[in-house]
Parts: structure tokens; C-alpha cells; sequence
């Protein structure tokens, strides 16, 4: 979804801001799920859910002329309208999915069991990511769901749930700070990140504003 609102209207949506909320660096925030899938002892996916912020779900449906009687639910039309606007994702997208045994990555495949739902007000997709080159079993797995660019800032929401086995222990490790935003003056040589404009490309800071979880088994 965020691939598509980014080439579709991202120029527009940023025009509907506050001229403080437009100049933010992010401009969307999402509530990240996260479970990883296990068959036996090898992990074989990642399913996520990701839910939009309130403003940025305002302006989605208000786009696409959903909830106009403003009750925080959508028709069964509406929910198709929903739905096709949002399924596709651009082909150069990668899921903002990383999988890493060390320093070994792993691939993650074309997401599967999609949907795409309104909650309260929110707008949410759901998926899971088929891991298909297998992760050495035993081995601990980092994971982190991160936009390259940092338009997007992706928080983990709630606890780290694990499907298929119950002897995994799981850690969410924060990110630098410090150290991120001390990146992002050294890439834009101390130019203010507020007057970097739409149609500018930001530099690729978005690992260092993520989230790393960390999945050990059978220790």
C-alpha cells in the first residue's frame, strides 16, 4: 500500500498537511505485527500487519471517497474499493522486509495471504512473507521492517509472536538515535531534514531508524 500511495498521490498528500506536519521527517507512521511462522524446527515466513495512522488513513479514505458518514466502517463496496486500490504493490518494492542469519541474508518471496481491512478508523493490510532460502536452523534470526528512505517510520506493535513452535525467545533491540540522526546531518551536511522538499529523494537512513528483532530456539 505504501508503494502505491507514494506514486499515486504522495505530491497531494503532502499539499493537505499542516505546513509543520508536511515538513516532518517521517511523514507516515505505522503499527507493525509481527509473527514469525515455523514448520518443525525451520522458520518458513514472517506474517505481518501493518496499521496506518490516524491522519494518514483520513486522507486515504477521503481520497478514494470512503466513509463519507464518518461511523469508522466501510460497506462491503466500500471495503472492494478499498481493497483494489491497495493491493497492488510496484514490482522495485521489496516489502521494507529484512531477514539476516549473521550476516547472511535471507530471501524473503512475494507476500501472500494479502488483505487489506478498516478498523476504528484505521486502515490496515495483513501478509505473510514465504522465507525460501532456508535460515540455518538454530541459528538466531534478525529481522527488521524498515523504509530505506525513512519516509515511512514502522514500530514495532506489541509482542513478537511465534507460530508453529513454543520454545523461542524473542527481543526487540531499539535503534541509536543518536547515532541516526547524527547520519542524517552528515548526508545532508547539516541541512535541516525540514527543508529537504517533496520531490527531493532522502537519503537511505531508514536502518538506522529501525527496529531489530531477534528470534533464538531451543536454547
Amino acid at each position: 500500500m505504501m508503494r502505491y500511495f507514494k506514486t499515486s498521490f504522495i505530491t497531494a498528500v503532502l499539499a493537505m498537511l499542516p505546513l509543520s506536519q508536511a515538513q516532518a521527517h517521517p511523514h507516515l507512521f505505522v503499527a507493525v505485527e509481527i509473527t514469525i511462522v515455523f514448520d518443525g524446527e525451520q522458520p518458513t515466513g514472517v506474517r505481518m500487519g501493518w496499521s496506518y495512522d490516524d491522519y494518514f488513513s483520513l486522507l486515504v479514505t477521503s481520497d478514494l471517497g470512503l466513509d463519507i458518514d464518518g461511523d469508522l466502517a466501510l460497506t462491503d463496496a466500500e471495503q472492494q474499493t478499498l481493497a483494489d486500490a491497495v493491493a497492488g504493490w510496484a514490482t522495485d518494492f521489496s516489502g521494507e522486509l529484512d531477514v539476516f542469519v549473521g550476516n547472511t541474508a535471507v530471501t524473503a518471496a512475494k507476500r501472500v495471504e494479502h488483505g487489506v481491512g478498516y478498523t476504528d478508523g484505521h486502515v490496515f493490510e495483513k501478509h505473510l512473507r514465504p522465507l525460501v532460502s532456508a535460515p540455518v536452523v538454530g541459528e538466531t534470526l534478525a529481522i527488521r521492517v524498515y523504509d530505506p528512505f525513512y519516509y515511512v517510520s514502522y514500530t514495532i506493535d506489541g509482542p513478537i509472536r511465534i507460530e508453529g513452535r513454543d520454545d523461542c525467545k524473542t527481543a526487540v533491540q531499539p535503534p541509536d538515535l543518536n547515532a541516526a540522526y547524527s547520519l542524517v546531518d552528515e548526508f545532508l551536511y547539516g541541512r535541516p531534514a525540514a527543508d529537504v522538499g517533496a520531490e527531493e529523494q532522502l537519503p537511505e537512513v531508514g536502518l538506522q531508524f529501525a527496529e531489530t528483532i531477534f528470534v533464538t530456539c531451543g536454547t
